[in-house]
C-alpha cells in the first residue's frame, strides 16, 4: 500500500540504497495516481452510468462543450483514438440530443460538433464533483503548490503534444 510520506529524507545509506528509495518513490507515485484517477473519476461515472455512457462519453462531452465547433479530426487527435472508436460514442450523444453536428461551411466533409443545451447540462453535471475534488485538495496545500501541480501535470504530457494541450487549455503553464 502506498505510504503518502514517501520521500524519505534519510541521507544515509549507500547508492544503491538510495535508487531502491527513489525507485519505491516513483511507484509509490505511481500508485497515488491510479488511487486519485479512480476517485476524481467515480462521481462522473455513476452520473453517466444512469445514461448508458462510459468515459468515452465524458471525453467526447467534455472537449466538444469546452471547443464548440470543434472538428471529427480535432477530437479524434484530442483524445488519441480510432475514428470507429470515436463513431459509435459519437452516434449516441447526437442521438441523445447532446452533441449537434455541423456540416463546415468552407467543406462539406467537415463536421463541427457543438454541444446543445441539454449537453451542456450534462458537462456541466459531470464537472461539478471533479471540481469539487480538485478545490478540496487545492484547500489543503500552500498557495504556490496550485501552480506546481499544475507544471506537474503539464510536465507528464507527451513534449510533442504539450503545444496543443497549451492551445487547448488557454495557456501554458511554465515548466521549467
Amino acid at each position: 500500500m502506498t505510504d503518502i510520506n514517501f520521500l524519505n529524507n534519510d541521507d544515509s545509506g549507500d547508492a544503491a540504497s538510495q535508487s531502491d528509495r527513489s525507485g519505491e518513490a516513483l511507484v509509490d507515485l505511481i500508485e497515488l495516481l491510479f488511487f486519485a484517477y479512480r476517485d476524481f473519476t467515480s462521481d462522473p461515472d455513476a452520473i453517466l452510468a444512469k445514461y448508458g455512457f462510459g468515459r468515452a462519453h465524458h471525453r467526447v462531452i467534455h472537449f466538444v462543450d469546452r471547443n464548440p465547433g470543434l472538428t471529427v479530426a480535432d477530437l479524434l487527435d484530442i483524445l488519441k483514438i480510432t475514428k470507429q472508436s470515436l463513431g459509435r460514442v459519437l452516434k449516441q450523444l447526437i442521438e441523445g440530443g447532446f452533441i449537434h453536428q455541423v456540416t463546415g461551411p468552407h467543406d462539406r466533409r467537415q463536421r463541427l460538433l457543438y454541444a446543445t443545451a441539454e449537453g451542456r447540462a450534462l458537462a456541466a453535471r459531470l464537472s461539478e464533483p471533479q471540481s469539487r475534488r480538485i478545490r478540496a485538495a487545492l484547500a489543503r496545500l500552500d498557495p504556490e503548490a496550485r501552480q506546481t501541480v499544475s507544471r506537474f501535470l503539464f510536465a507528464m504530457i507527451d513534449p510533442a503534444e504539450q503545444p496543443k494541450v497549451a492551445r487547448l487549455v488557454g495557456k501554458e503553464p511554465a515548466v521549467e
